[in-house]
């Protein structure tokens, strides 16, 4: 008989814990936890009830104990307080894609940007072109934000490259980068995401044998950093994973000493804000105001951050927000 009753009392204690839980997630609507917290007081009054009945049949005073403790266990925490949580929003990709093709259907898009494609094809450029350089490049921490800044001919209206830190376009990307490497002058902008691999973003451009190590090559952060999205509250579509959270905790010590507590706590919470939150139109008025603010690193402007000492030629321009 006790096996019974502390089976049952096991059973009870993974489902109280199990609504509980899903009263204060955010994966559900405040309804819908209201709900469950309705059905946790109901079931902790049959529980006690129930439990009682069977108690005083049996003549058990183990019964009336557990059953006792978990009817009342359960009403008082189906009668606390529902916090109100940020909700949370899950969508799988198939679901996502299917709203994107029937929202083609409909509006008829001209023209709409495939995935970047990966070839390692090598364009031919002419002896005359690759003679020169450029005096500032657009690094992206993805090869999307990369096309898309090309596609729109960003590069022609600011005079300026274009590449991704995964090696985007492939098949002007080494002749672009001995360009680049001509001019002792060069100004290099960091594009990223708000997350542990887009901040990692100008160390990597610092410290990688593929882009600009030991050299005196100033690299200006226009990137998405935690600070702006805390400053910004709910406004910004947050999007959250344990992959996420993995990564902010293999964050280089060079990185982390450059954010704060605060800014770290939000990174190893998971959370992360892709470019694409803003409109393709936004994301480019911010970066020509990051290009533009980072023209004249010796003026008194004060949108510009300076890392790290001096020597290190890191800045940051506070563009978003």
């Amino acid at each position: 008989m006790n096996v019974f009753i502390f089976g049952m009392l096991g059973v009870n204690s993974l489902l109280l814990a199990s609504v509980f839980n899903a009263i204060r997630s955010s994966n559900y609507l405040y309804q819908q936890r209201k709900k469950f917290a309705k059905s946790l007081q109901v079931w902790g009054g049959i529980v006690l009830v129930s439990g009682i009945i069977m108690s005083l049949l049996l003549f058990s005073y183990i019964q009336f104990l557990c059953s006792a403790a978990c009817g009342l266990l359960s009403i008082y925490l189906g009668s606390k307080k529902i916090p109100e949580t940020t909700q949370g929003f899950t969508l799988a990709f198939n679901t996502f894609q299917d709203w994107i093709n029937k929202w083609i259907e409909v509006n008829a898009i001209a023209k709409i940007l495939p995935s970047p494609r990966d070839t390692n094809e090598n364009a031919t450029i002419s002896p005359d072109i690759s003679a020169y350089s450029f005096d500032r490049v657009v690094v992206c921490d993805r090869a999307e934000i990369a096309q898309f800044l090309i596609a729109n001919n960003f590069h022609f209206e600011n005079n300026c490259a274009i590449l991704s830190v995964t090696g985007y376009p492939q098949s002007i990307f080494d002749t672009t980068m001995q360009m680049l490497r001509r001019n002792p002058d060069l100004k290099v902008y960091a594009l990223h995401d708000c997350s542990p691999r887009g901040i990692g973003l100008v160390n990597h451009l610092r410290t990688s044998s593929n882009w600009f190590p030991d050299s005196s090559t100033i690299i200006i952060d226009v990137g998405l950093l935690p600070r702006q999205i805390i400053a910004a509250g709910s406004n910004m579509f947050v999007l959250n994973s344990d992959s996420m959270r993995q990564d902010a905790r293999e964050l280089a010590p060079a990185v982390r000493q450059e954010l704060s507590p605060e800014e770290l706590q939000w990174l190893e919470s998971g959370n992360c804000v892709e470019l694409e939150s803003f409109s393709p139109q936004k994301l480019i008025q911010i970066l020509n105001l990051g290009i533009a603010g980072g023209r004249d690193l010796d003026s008194d402007d004060s949108s510009l951050i300076l890392l790290g000492d001096t020597g290190s030629s890191i800045y940051v321009v506070d563009s978003f927000g």
